[in-house]
């Protein structure tokens, strides 16, 4: 045989790709056996770490240990699921080339082929050929199946790893931090339980005020609210939708005068009133109006209609709903929400961050609608008395459902985006029955819906993995969808400018215009949030990351006009109230800084205690719930 020195280019392709492909092939399987090896969901030093914290409760450095711990953990989680999907694709692409180059290496070859004296010696290195290609594509197919096993696996460890927890724990209490003792409750408040008669599926107590149920209460009395119609409206955007005024639904300024709803009027972070402080000091009580002790723990936020002010609390024992005075700070009613067709005989299992009462409550001014973690759903009039209740099904989510409510007209709208059925909801106020139901197609979500103002229409917005989706409010159909968005969902979206802002951390910051032609304005992949809801305000984005840094864009352009780095993490949402941004992180710091496009700090004030929730704003005051109190600030 006359031999060509000549080296064919798709010989060295072939050589290469198949290099290439056992490379990638022996990545994969370790990642695979390390993966089996190192679960990062359930490990065991965290599960040590949370024994430690159930023996003992108070100890908040091995809680923040525990959170950072959690943090890493998923952070590894979506590693994994990252160098699992990159892993196939170059081994899928890997093998496609290599098929090419061999095809366009035997296009080339001669037709006729004459075998020299050395024939047997051809044979036996053709045969050594085969078996090195039997071995080398069975390692490649072994980790295509390794692949996709770590990938399912990756897909339903978090929700093996809790039903296994549930099984072997049954009587252990599922939150790490404690229903308050009873002296402590007492110190609190004094409860005086009316005889009245009760509605079915409803505990009331009714509360009188006394001198000593507030821990700080200010000398001078506080003057009278004003009646809503003299209540200035700050900022007042142009509605580009021709209004009309119907009796039975609160106006747009009667929503922007109060604070109905979690990050406030339509639940997109912007606040209307005038003369916020910027100054206080929980540890020392300067201007600090009062203070009260929530008797059992939550993370929801505060929400306001007139002088009333409403959250909740939950255990795995008992769900309650709280009505206090805001401008004393007087407990006037508390109900237990019990006895619910459907609810379950055990609490679903949570997280530390996340508890039984996450979702912030709704209000119109005339209802009061509260959700919690084992999906009981409860209306009150604005007395306490119960209207209505239902639950919603199985949550089916390993960390605890924590979709706050929002309000359209006579449409209460929930996001319900669980591992089984997601859809979002929406329900007649009166009389809680479903108007309409939206089945979704998308994995578990945490954030809550926004509703938005497009200037032809209404939608209520929401994100989730793998879309930001749009929706009319009034019957549930879907206005648009766009795939860009993937992991574990917890901020909402922000709107202004036009435009829809949605973030998620190991996914993108992305900038979308809405409509039936929506298209990415910009993206951005430096700074991500896992908890934290952006906001927009004359042209800004600010967005907060639960690592500690807070970054400023141009909203339409995309260009990064300044960041900052603070000592904590953030879970609480930033909030735009009188030319500043307010923004809480971990330890209870409260930051304020002006809006603008460069950083200028105004102060960082202590809480006095550690919280993760997001402030709400009322006449000149701002009111904060920390992990044990609830806390007014006034000048």
């Amino acid at each position: 045989m006359k031999k060509n020195k000549n080296i064919s280019p798709w010989d060295l392709i072939s050589k290469i790709a198949i290099a290439f492909a056992l490379l990638v092939s022996v990545l994969l399987m370790v990642n695979y056996f390390q993966y089996k090896t190192m679960d990062p969901v359930e490990s065991e030093l965290i599960n040590t770490l949370v024994q430690r914290l159930n023996e003992n409760p108070e100890d908040a450095a091995l809680r923040d240990e525990i959170r950072a711990l959690d943090l890493l953990s998923r952070k590894a989680y979506f590693t994994k699921q990252w160098q699992v999907k990159t892993g196939g694709y170059l081994l899928l692409l890997s093998v496609i080339i290599l098929i090419i180059a061999q095809q366009m290496k035997l296009s080339d070859r001669d037709k006729e082929v004459e075998l020299n004296e050395k024939e047997s010696t051809f044979l036996l290195q053709k045969k050594t050929r085969f078996w090195v290609s039997i071995g080398g594509g069975a390692i490649v197919l072994t980790a295509f199946i390794l692949a996709f096993f770590n990938h399912q696996d990756l897909g339903n460890n978090l929700h093996k790893a809790i039903q296994k927890e549930q099984l072997s724990q049954e009587k252990q209490n599922t939150e790490f931090i404690p229903e308050p003792k009873t002296e402590s409750k007492a110190e609190a408040i004094e409860e005086i339980i009316e005889e009245e008669p009760a509605k079915p599926q409803q505990e009331k107590k009714r509360e009188e005020p006394k001198e000593d149920q507030t821990e700080i209460i200010i000398e001078e009395k506080a003057p009278e609210n004003p009646p809503l119609k003299e209540v200035a409206i700050i900022e007042e955007e142009p509605q580009d939708i021709s209004e009309e005024v119907v009796a039975a639904f609160p106006s747009s300024n009667e929503l922007k005068a109060n604070f109905p709803a979690f990050r406030g009027f339509e639940s997109n972070g912007i606040d209307f009133h005038k003369n916020i402080p910027t100054a206080w000091n929980g540890e020392t009580g300067e201007n600090i109006l009062w203070k009260i002790k929530i008797p059992i723990h939550g993370y929801n936020s505060p929400i306001i209609w007139g002088d009333q002010l409403f959250i909740s609390g939950a255990n795995a024992q008992k769900r309650e709903v709280y009505c206090i005075d805001r401008n004393s700070g007087t407990l006037l009613w508390t109900v237990e929400v019990k006895d619910i067709p459907g609810t379950p005989a055990k609490s679903p299992k949570v997280t530390d961050d996340t508890g039984l009462a996450a979702p912030s409550l709704t209000t119109n001014g005339q209802q009061v609608f509260a959700l919690f973690g084992n999906s009981d759903l409860v209306a009150l009039d604005m007395d306490g008395n119960q209207l209505w209740a239902q639950n919603l099904g199985p949550s089916n989510n390993h960390y605890g459902h924590s979709s706050s409510l929002v309000i359209h007209e006579d449409i209460l709208i929930i996001q319900f985006d669980v591992k089984k059925n997601p859809r979002i909801m929406g329900l007649n106020i009166e009389t809680g029955e479903k108007v309409w139901e939206t089945p979704r197609k998308v994995k578990v979500s945490w954030a809550s819906p926004v509703l938005v103002n497009t200037g032809d229409q209404m939608e209520v917005i929401l994100a989730a993995d793998p879309i930001i989706a749009s929706y009319n409010p009034k019957t549930g159909v879907e206005n648009w969808q766009l795939d860009c968005i993937f992991g574990e969902v917890g901020p909402s979206i922000a709107y202004g400018e036009g435009l829809v802002f949605a973030v998620n951390e190991y996914a993108t910051l992305v900038a979308i215009k809405p409509g039936e032609r929506q298209e990415i304005i910009w993206e951005n992949d430096e700074l991500l949030s896992d908890v934290p809801s952006p906001i927009v305000k004359d042209g800004l984005l600010y967005l907060a990351t639960s690592y500690g840094v807070i970054a400023c864009y141009d909203a339409i352009s995309g260009e990064m006009y300044w960041e900052n780095e603070f000592d904590n993490g953030f879970y609480g949402s930033p909030m735009y109230a009188d030319g500043n941004i307010f923004i809480m992180d971990m330890d209870g710091l409260v930051h304020v800084f002006k809006a603008a496009k460069t950083y200028e700090a105004i102060a960082s004030n202590p809480l006095g205690e550690n919280g993760m929730t997001t402030p709400a704003f009322m006449d000149g005051r701002i009111y904060i719930r920390g992990n044990e109190h609830l806390i007014c600030i006034g000048k």
